[in-house]
């Protein structure tokens, strides 16, 4: 028996052992091949390789299906749909039948009254995408698609507003503590999930030729201020911004004190548009760019 067979025999005493051994070696993370080793692609070396993979699927996709143009909405995730907000007026009411005057009950009910005060954002958000997507649809050589967050409250009432009009939204999700599941009214080839708020943010903005942004809080005006100093700053485009609800927007940021105190420019106030209607929303895009020559 040679030196290198004896070396086997002592190593491998039969053929099952042998394939034990390859396959022990094949399950070891080492053999996986690199882009499918989640371990390796999570380590924080592979962090460019992962924000380049985020920003690359959505980009081939809404190439692939030529989407060019955008209409971003904006505004709470809070808010419900009127009729989801009248039932919860009804359900609140009757819990609480048999002791009104509870301090629970009082604020339970005067929280039922705001959000069914509210719920008209959601309707006008639907209302707006449909205008959108429904001329969209009838003039496909200037098609704006409806861009949302993809979660629920106004991002919800946009994409389903684009769905009543038999038209495809996009849904840009983010993975939160809360709020991280899609909304069902998102066309599912432009349902997206996202890790990086920033490649996100690039995504909303990329192709967006109008931004209209309801209500909403922390995250709303984060990309309502985001958008404004790109456009101030000219590393943007300017698109139109419109803010709807213009006693809620004058109420929460005074702009012209802004530029009374020289912080903006007095031309920077023309770079924001108030509405008060779906309709009007809709005009102001519909005029910027001409739609109808």
């Amino acid at each position: 028996m040679t030196e290198s067979n004896a070396l086997y025999k002592r190593n491998f005493a039969t053929a099952q052992e042998s394939l034990d051994a390859i396959s022990r070696l094949q399950d070891h993370d080492s053999y996986k091949l690199a882009f499918a080793d989640t371990g390796f692609l999570m380590q924080d070396e592979l962090r460019h390789v992962r924000l380049q993979l985020e920003y690359l699927k959505p980009q081939l996709v809404l190439d692939q299906h030529q989407i060019n143009a955008t209409i971003v909405v904006f505004g709470s995730a809070r808010f419900l749909s009127p009729t989801q907000a009248e039932q919860q007026l009804v359900d609140v009411k009757q819990h609480y039948a048999a002791s009104p005057d509870t301090p629970a009950a009082i604020h339970a009910l005067a929280q039922a009254e705001r959000d069914l005060k509210n719920s008209r954002y959601y309707a006008a958000s639907q209302e707006f995408s449909r205008l959108v997507t429904s001329h969209s649809c009838q003039h496909p050589h200037c098609a704006l698609t409806i861009i949302s967050g993809g979660g629920p409250g106004i991002m919800e009432a946009a994409n389903r507003g684009a769905m009543d009009a038999n038209g495809k939204s996009i849904g840009l999700n983010i993975v939160l503590p809360k709020e991280q599941h899609p909304n069902p009214y998102i066309t599912p080839e432009f349902c997206f999930q996202f890790h990086y708020f920033a490649i996100r943010k690039m995504h909303f903005l990329q192709r967006a030729r109008a931004l209209v942004a309801f209500p909403g809080g922390f995250g709303t005006l984060d990309e309502l201020f985001e958008t404004l100093t790109l456009i101030q700053t000219r590393k943007a485009e300017r698109v139109p911004v419109i803010l709807y609800d213009k006693a809620f927007w004058q109420r929460l940021i005074n702009f012209e004190m802004l530029a009374e105190e020289g912080l903006i420019s007095p031309q920077d106030l023309e770079l924001i548009q108030y509405v008060d209607s779906p309709e009007q929303a809709w005009q102001v895009i519909y005029d910027f760019y001409q739609l109808g020559k």
